[in-house]
Parts: C-alpha cells; structure tokens; sequence
C-alpha cells in the first residue's frame, strides 16, 4: 500500500485534472442507473397500464441518457489519458535524471539492460497502475456504490442476498494479492535478466561473429528465456487456479438472488418489475467485480515495478555535485600527494601516488596493462573519490571543489572514443551547446577532422551512427579531440588516444594532439612512444605504483620498466630526433 500512496503522490501535481477525471467518472457512473430504472418502468408502470403515449418518450430518453454517458466516456478517456502520460512523463524524466545523477560506482555493478528495463518497462507499468486506477478502480468503485444505493433503495433484503458473495470474493482477492507478489517480482526479474544478456549480445554482435559462437550464445539466451517463461507460468497457474472459483462464486449470488426474488414475489412482497431492474442492475453492480482479476494483476505488477523504480529514486545522489568551491580561474596546477585507491576490497589499483604537474606541462603515464593509469585520471575527474591521500588543484583538496565546476574544466579524451546516434554536429556541441558551425568547422580543422567531414555527403549533419560505428576508428578518435578542442578546457586527460589507429592516422591525431595540450595541463596514458617521448615527465607504472620517473632520455638510460617497455613496443620510435633530445637534455 505505501508504494501505490507513493505512486499516486505524482497525481497531486495535476489536481485540478485529477478532480476533472472524479467528476466526468461520477456523472458517467450516475447514468448507469438509467437502464435498469427504464426496465423497471416499464415492466411495472407502461405496459401494465397500457400507456401507448410513454412508451416513446421513456425510450427516447434512455437512449438519451445512454448517448450522453458515452459522450462523457469520450471525454473522460481523452481526459485520463493527457492526465496519466503527463504523470508518468514525469516520474520518467524524474528517474532519468535521478540515473545520470549517481555516481559511477554504481554503474560498475549495474547491468546496462536492467537499467533499461526500468524505464522502459517498469515506468509504464507504473502508468498502467495509474491509468488503471483512476479510469477502472475508480469508477468501478462509484458505480458498484451507486447501484448498490439503488438496489438498497428498491429491496434491502434482495440486495443483501444479492451480495452475500462479496466477503468471499474480497478474502480471495486479499489472498492472492498477499501471496503472489514475489511471483510477480520473480518474474519482472527475469525479464530484467533476459534484456540485460540481449543488450551485451547486441551490443558485442561483432564478437561472437567473429569468434562464431551463435550457437552457445544462443543456449544463453535459451536459459535467460525459460526463466522468464517458468516464472511467467508460475504467475498463470496462479492466476488459472484463483479467479475462476472467484467468477462462480460471484455468479452465484445471481442464482440465490432469483430464487429470493421468486419467493417474496410469490408472497406477494415484490413487484416483477424490482425483479427486473435487480436483473439489469446485476450486470453493472457485479462489472467492478469482473475487474478485479486484471486489476489486481495489473496493480501487483505496478507494486513491484514501482518498488524497482523507486529503489533507484531513494539512492543518494553524487556528492558534491553542485555544492563545493567554483574558483573564478583555474590555471593548472595539480599535485597528487601520496595517492591510494581499491576498487571494492580488492587489492590497492594504485597506491602511493606522488606527482606534481605545474600548469602547461604534459605528465605521461606508461605501464603494462593493470599497472592503474586510468584509475589516476578516473581519480582526477573525481569518478571515484580517493581512498588513501589527496589530489589538490591549484592548492585547494579536489573534493572541496564542485564536480560540475571541475568537470567543466577537464577535457577527456579515451581510448574508445565514443560518439552518440545522432549528428556530427550534435556530437561536437556537447563540449559547447551554443557553438556555431563555424567554432565546429575550426575545431575540426585544428584536430586534422575537417577534411574527411566535409566529405561527407551531410557534413555535419552525418549521423555517425550507434557508438560511431559509421566512422572509422581514427576518425572518431579525431572527432573526440575536436570535440575536445571546442571545449577549451585548462586540463586535458588522454587515455591511449592513438592506440588503435594505423600510423598515418596516429600522425594526424597526434599533430591534433600537440595543438591540443599546448597551453594546458595535460595528463597522457601512453601506448606508442610518440605520444609521451616529449613529456615533461613520464611516469612509468607497475602493480599500482610509479616505479620510476623522469625524461625520456634519462629513463632510456636508466635501462628500467621504462626502457624495457620501449624495447618491447617502441621500437619504431626509439631514437628521438635532436629536437626532442636537446629538450630531453
């Protein structure tokens, strides 16, 4: 019961359309008396009396009536229906906001499909509640109150013979809604299971083409399915063994109010005609009862979405987002004092940090895979908070700073660069939503991006398809950096920027690169030699520690970690030109 208060709170925002749907249901509701009072009349009035003149007027206005009540159901659904979509788009946009408001730890261990299923299927379940319960519950309840009244009216003791079903029918329906909403959760679940291990599979479609493995995954997704279809059969059979004993039960009461009708009639204590209007009467009184089965299922489901729904809404968002400092100017400065970080209560990624970039240098991070480069910068955009030590910038400890300020002053530019469905256009200016086509076209040029752009048959308005996949690989690689460019940001984190492009495309990206962290504090995560030799300092890395640190030529000497890597991978590249020794020197 709390989560449905909980799901109907979102209704008080729209109070006068609530109040209009209450009216509209209550004055389609009183219609429905119509029929039976019609009957009645003319059962025990027109044609005992003969009165030829009534029979036309009497009909004329049931159909009247009748017309009228439809009328209002147009107007009631049209009504209900604005109400409800703006309710859920609200509790929609709530949740999406709420999803991009928490802090990446969270994402770690929250599968991509499962966070989709919420929006996509629990949010409009939750609507179905809404809709439901307002347009069915609520004026199922009305109208079975005001025929009951009218029967009440017309033989009280008919009337109770008529509902002694409903203690029966309302246990039953306690029961089942008491019982079967683990079913129902079991089975939202798995459904959730299923998308999720859909949305990998799609999403990695190229891999298991490439290592021709349709026929295991396709067992996978065989099991994922039968858990939904168990879990499914198990709310059916539930369902199968219930509400038909509810149905005869209800029916019943017709069957007893007949022979009590017979009796009182045969005592001469009721009319034909009250018989009458008690038979007519019986369909609308009993129509909310016929409901209860999908709304009780209807309504089971929306708990247990809402429960999903809400369980993301009661999460704490990421702290110090919009709280903390704002300074007026950044100019670089960061210094990683003593660094320790775990993921979870695994062994220490990174641990005893020192580095000190003054504003406008360029640090390289180098190590074999796992050493904790990309943690450092994860450290740095604050995605998680450090557990050992601190990282100032500018002086001032990074978690006095607000993550919105910080993060508007840190350009990124990952290895896998990614781009959104939809325009190149639109891809750019998420560094800068006002930027006019002419900011794109000179930040395109500055990253070596404008030629292959202009190109294209819609220049900016290409669509660079789901994760770029239209583009090549160097090419969304110029396009991060372009997008990065447009930015304009005092620090620049690169994380093996050119690590899966061919040698012409490294040398386009890196001249971008160069114009990129002039005149910034730039931290780089290496993979080729090129990128880092003319570093101000390169970090090499081991098992989360800098091992060593220095100049390019001076760690080549030194014949550690660093010179080894370069033996291993560098080779192209391991003698620098004089202008790179002479500034290494």
């Amino acid at each position: 019961m709390s989560t449905l208060r909980r799901i109907f709170c979102y209704t008080a925002r729209y109070r006068w359309r609530a109040c209009l749907a209450f009216a509209l249901a209550v004055a389609g509701t009183l219609l429905v008396l119509v029929m039976p009072a019609m009957t009645q009349r003319f059962v025990d009035d027109i044609i005992p009396n003969r009165r030829w003149e009534a029979i036309w007027p009497t009909a004329l206005l049931a159909v009247g009536a009748i017309a009228l009540r439809q009328l209002i159901f147009t107007a009631r659904m049209l009504s209900n229906n604005a109400f409800e979509q703006a309710v859920v788009h609200d509790l929609r946009r709530e949740l999406y906001d709420k999803i991009q408001r928490l802090p990446i730890k969270w994402f770690d261990n929250q599968p991509t499909g499962d966070i989709m299923t919420r929006i996509g299927s629990d949010v409009p379940a939750i609507e179905k509640v809404i809709v439901d319960g307002i347009d069915q519950a609520l004026s199922g309840l009305l109208q079975f109150g005001v025929v009951l009244v009218f029967l009440l009216y017309q033989h009280a003791g008919l009337t109770l013979v008529t509902l002694a079903p409903m203690p029966v029918v309302a246990l039953a329906t306690w029961l089942y809604a008491r019982r079967n909403e683990s079913r129902y959760r079991d089975a939202s679940e798995a459904s959730s299971a299923l998308n999720s291990m859909l949305h990998d599979n799609i999403a990695g479609i190229r891999q298991i083409k490439a290592y021709t493995v349709e026929p295991q995954e396709l067992q996978r997704f065989d099991r994922h399915s039968a858990q939904v279809r168990r879990a499914q059969l198990t709310v059916a059979k539930a369902n199968a063994m219930t509400w038909p004993g509810v149905s005869l039960i209800a029916e019943a009461g017709i069957v007893a109010m007949m022979g009590a009708a017979a009796y009182w009639i045969l005592q001469g204590e009721l009319k034909v005609g009250t018989l009458m209007a008690f038979l007519v009467s019986w369909g609308f009184l009993f129509d909310p009862l016929s409901r209860i089965n999908p709304l009780t299922q209807t309504f089971l489901g929306g708990v247990v979405a809402g429960k999903r729904v809400f369980a993301i809404l009661d999460l704490g968002d990421e702290p110090n987002w919009v709280e903390g400092l704002r300074p007026a100017e950044l100019r670089g400065q960061v210094e990683f004092q003593n660094v320790g970080f775990s993921y979870a209560e695994k062994a220490p990624a990174v641990r005893g940090i020192n580095v000190l970039a003054q504003p406008g240098q360029t640090i390289a991070f180098v190590g074999p895979t796992g050493a904790g480069k990309s943690t450092l910068l994860n450290l740095l955009t604050r995605f998680y908070e450090c557990g050992e030590g601190r990282i100032l910038i500018d002086g001032t400890p990074l978690e006095a700073l607000s993550k919105e300020w910080l993060r508007d002053h840190i350009g990124y530019v990952t290895q896998e660069s990614f781009l959104f469905n939809a325009s190149i256009r639109e891809n750019l200016q998420l560094a800068k939503p006002q930027a006019t086509d002419d900011e794109l076209w000179a930040a395109l040029a500055a990253a070596n991006a404008d030629g292959f752009v202009r190109r294209l048959e819609e220049g900016l308005g290409t669509v660079a398809g789901e994760r770029g996949a239209k583009l090549s690989g160097g090419e969304r690689q110029r396009l991060s950096i372009a997008r990065a460019l447009l930015k304009n940001p005092p620090i620049l984190l690169l994380d093996e920027a050119t690590s899966a492009v061919d040698n012409e495309t490294e040398k386009l990206i890196q001249e971008a690169l160069d114009g990129l962290r002039s005149h910034r504090t730039s931290f780089v995560i290496a993979h080729r030699l090129s990128t880092v030799r003319g570093a101000h300092l390169i970090c090499a890395m081991e098992g989360g520690r800098i091992v060593e640190s220095g100049r390019h030529e001076a760690l080549l000497a030194r014949g550690g970690l660093y010179a080894r890597l370069a033996a291993a991978g560098f080779r192209d590249a391991a003698a620098p030109g004089p202008a790179e020794a002479g500034e290494a020197s």
